[in-house]
């Protein structure tokens, strides 16, 4: 399992290519061969790059869902809705599909952003902004997400 780190900034040119950082590119190195997955993200105007085996590991829990379930078919039809495979190119650029480029509102400058083990990319006005909203609740966040009373492994 890959724990990526960073947030970097780049340039997306005309036809919808990013350079990924060298950073970036350095953890992901593992994941190359196999290529990856990239798709709406759920909670965000934004795009989530997944390393092959991540996506498998996601879809093993997803085809555990009962498809006699309304939900579970609506959930998995809406959660892939857009899924493309997609690779890096010999230089480490990574071009996104004109249809996810417009969802995300991805023109010309790009925030790339580890997600553990996913990439997260966004305009970077609105990856700006997200941080901006998310500042005055985060301490609250924190506190109901990893303040679990009785973990004696605090993380700080």
């Amino acid at each position: 399992m890959l724990n990526l780190i960073g947030t970097y900034e780049c340039k997306a040119d005309a036809k919808g290519r990013l350079m990924m950082p060298s950073s970036l590119k350095k953890q992901l190195t593992p994941a190359m061969t196999q290529g990856f997955v990239i798709k709406r993200a759920v909670f965000q105007p934004c795009l989530e790059l997944y390393p092959m085996e991540e996506w498998n590991r996601l879809m093993e829990k997803m085809n555990k869902l009962n498809r006699f379930n309304r939900k579970n078919v609506d959930f998995i039809r809406r959660f892939t809705a857009g899924v493309k495979t997609v690779e890096l190119d010999t230089t480490g650029r990574l071009n996104v599909p004109k249809d996810l480029a417009c969802f995300a509102g991805i023109t010309k400058e790009v925030v790339v952003s580890s997600a553990i083990n996913i990439v997260e990319i966004w305009d970077k006005d609105k990856y700006e902004q997200a941080i901006d909203d998310a500042a005055n609740d985060f301490a609250d966040l924190a506190e109901e997400v990893m303040g679990d009373a009785n973990d004696t492994d605090g993380i700080s």
